[in-house]
């Protein structure tokens, strides 16, 4: 099963306060190149997994994509640049 972290979740909520002004709008994960993934405004659709941090739905991930990502974490780590979202393969 995919694990969001409450960092992750926090930040997610940060990122769609500050970049997202439609408050039926949340962030989905999309995989943008072979092992690169971006995050882009869109609502929810049928069999989206979907991500609440504090009743707040702040990532949409899609059927397809989240039966591929089931055995990872997606966490938050300081980068040199700020906050990242990294998702890594669970032990």
């Amino acid at each position: 099963m995919l694990v969001v972290t409450e960092r992750a979740k926090e930040e997610l909520r940060a990122v769609l306060s500050d970049g997202v002004d439609e408050p039926e709008l949340s962030l989905r994960l999309v995989a943008s190149t072979p092992g690169q993934f971006g995050l882009v405004p869109d609502m929810e659709k049928e069999g989206d997994l979907v991500v609440e941090h504090e009743g707040i739905k702040v990532l949409l991930i899609d059927e397809e994509l989240s039966a591929l990502l089931e055995t990872v974490t997606i966490d938050c780590r300081e980068g040199s640049e700020g906050p990242q979202l990294v998702i890594a393969k669970k032990i």
